[in-house]
């Protein structure tokens, strides 16, 4: 079995475009930074700031309006021929390391929506190009593995990030550093991008072959699988914005009920840092047993995973001890769900989309992310300021939801047989 396992490994791992290799380092030194700040900002707009995890959860939403406005703009521009993927990945890290510096200087609320814009914005112009970058250099016996390789070195930055953060805290007790960190990583990320990324063959298209934009946009939602999925994606990006945002806070604030306390910064660290750590274990592994699968059936795997991260999150908080071994069986649980869906997810927007519209397939594949964390983050801030026994429900309610997730699911899979 170890042999077999080697051998499959080998047999795709040579085929990968160089360009990816390259592109994921560069990501990897990036979520180092977004990792400083990503579970520690609404813990610290929220206990050190003073605001209200309400107006904190708005204000970390209010990104999610930028980030549609870069999402559209920059999936446009990925698939010009006159600015192109490259130029896009630039100006997406330079703004987002303008949001960091923002971000850092924050004491206010007003400063917090204007540092969650920008960075929203930033945001917004990366993902399409840079889901794109990858589609463009992969080829289909290997599309699932190259986005594995990119949410790999996604995951292993953050991880890094979360345990750097909680060491930093621990010896200069100040949360801001870790955003100014992060715009160092943007920036490096720039660097990486101008020196050693180049346009896709892909992207060169004849005049012939080029879509006039709003004929672009129209084609897309009149895909009616594609907006299906859409529908179905953006649950699932509503669950990944409770566990940037919310669990955090939950764990902090509520989970322990014998103090006065939560968890400390510390254990918190740990926590997610066990929780990409394990995720980055098992990217590969499940990548390569969901192969077999479709991607609906893929997706589906994720969504039942979820159910069970959800449930266990409850009993975290409802059950009378144990708390800690709970926590770390749902944040396993969750890590499944995510490299589930993640490389699945992009392959069939990718075998969706017409080549040279790539850019606006998955500006709108992005725009899902923007929704669920303007849904999402309110939505957790709104429930974490409740009474305690709505806190706790408000877990069992997204078990209800992947309900929903997994009909609409079966549904894709039927159209997309026909």
């Amino acid at each position: 079995m170890k042999l077999a396992s080697q051998s499959q490994l080998s047999s795709w791992l040579p085929s990968i475009h160089p360009q990816i290799w390259v592109f994921a380092i560069g990501r990897f030194l990036s979520e180092v930074g977004t990792g400083c700040t990503l579970f520690y900002a609404p813990i610290f707009f929220v206990n050190q700031v003073g605001l209200s995890a309400t107006s904190v959860g708005v204000a970390l939403g209010s990104a999610s309006i930028s980030g549609i406005v870069g999402r559209i703009v920059g999936g446009s521009l990925a698939d010009s021929e006159h600015w192109g993927r490259r130029r896009t990945l630039l100006l997406a890290t330079a703004i987002s390391a303008i949001g960091s510096l923002v971000l850092a200087g924050t004491d206010n609320f007003t400063i917090l929506v204007i540092g969650s814009l920008i960075s929203g914005l930033g945001i917004g112009f990366y993902w399409p190009a840079a889901e794109v970058v990858v589609a463009d250099a992969s080829q289909i016996d290997n599309r699932r593995e190259t986005f594995a390789i990119a949410r790999l070195a996604d995951n292993l930055g953050l991880a890094i990030g979360i345990a750097l953060a909680g060491f930093l805290i621990a010896v200069i007790g100040s949360y801001r550093w870790l955003f100014v960190i992060d715009a160092i990583s943007f920036l490096v990320f720039f660097g990486v991008v101008y020196v050693g990324i180049s346009e896709t063959e892909q992207q060169q298209i004849g005049e012939s072959e080029k879509i006039e934009l709003f004929a672009s946009w129209m084609a897309v939602l009149s895909d009616r699988r594609f907006l299906v999925y859409i529908a179905v994606n953006i649950f699932f990006t509503i669950y990944i914005s409770q566990i940037h945002s919310t669990l955090p806070l939950y764990f902090k604030n509520f989970v322990i009920k014998s103090s006065s306390e939560g968890f400390a910064q510390t254990t918190i660290s740990v926590l997610f840092a066990w929780h990409l750590v394990f995720a980055i274990i098992c990217q590969l592994p499940v990548t390569s047993i969901l192969k077999r699968c479709s991607h609906t059936l893929a997706l589906t795997v994720s969504a039942i995973f979820w159910a069970i991260g959800f449930g266990l999150i409850w009993v975290s908080g409802t059950a009378p001890s144990d708390h800690l071994v709970w926590v770390i069986l749902a944040l396993g649980v969750f890590a499944v769900a995510i490299v589930s869906y993640t490389p699945s997810a992009a392959s069939l927007v990718t075998e969706l989309a017409p080549e040279n519209q790539r850019g606006v397939y998955f500006s709108i594949n992005a725009l899902c992310w923007a929704v669920g964390s303007f849904i999402g983050h309110p939505l957790g801030g709104w429930a974490l300021d409740q009474p305690e026994i709505i806190t706790n429900s408000y877990w069992l309610c997204f078990i209800l939801s992947v309900a929903i997730a997994l009909a609409i699911l079966q549904y894709l899979n039927r159209i997309l047989a026909e």
